[in-house]
C-alpha cells in the first residue's frame, strides 16, 4: 500500500509564506517525478510545480519566482516553498508521485491566503 502524507498547509495573509511537505511511503518503485498540483472548487486540478529524480524542475507560469520545489530522494519527500502568496493561491494542494509502480496522489492540504 502506498501512502502520501502532506503537511504544512494553513491560513496565511497575502504576502506571507508557507512550506508544504509530502512524504511518500509504501510499495513505491523507481520514483521519477514528484510534484504539487492544486485545485479550487469548480475548476480542474492544475500543475503547480514538479521535479524529476535528476532535479529538473517545471513550474506553472504564475508560480515562477514565488514558489520553489525541492525533494529529498533518500526519504521520498518533496517540498514546496511558497513565498509572496496571493489570495488567488487559495486552493487544496495535492502531492503527486509518478513512479514505475504507478501514479499516486495525496489527500490534499488546504492553503488559504487572506487579503
Amino acid at each position: 500500500q502506498v501512502q502520501l502524507v502532506e503537511s504544512g498547509g494553513g491560513l496565511v495573509q497575502a504576502g506571507g509564506s508557507l512550506r508544504l511537505a509530502c512524504a511518500a511511503s509504501g510499495s513505491i518503485f523507481s520514483i521519477n517525478a514528484m510534484g504539487w498540483y492544486r485545485q479550487v472548487p469548480g475548476k480542474q486540478r492544475e500543475l503547480v510545480a514538479a521535479i524529476t529524480s535528476g532535479g529538473t524542475t517545471n513550474y506553472a507560469d504564475s508560480m515562477k519566482g514565488r514558489f520553489t520545489i525541492s525533494r529529498e530522494n533518500t526519504k521520498n519527500m518533496v517540498f514546496l516553498q511558497m513565498n509572496s502568496l496571493k489570495p488567488e493561491d487559495t486552493a487544496v494542494y495535492y502531492c503527486n508521485v509518478v513512479a514505475l509502480s504507478g501514479n499516486y496522489w495525496g489527500q490534499g492540504t488546504q492553503v488559504t491566503v487572506s487579503s
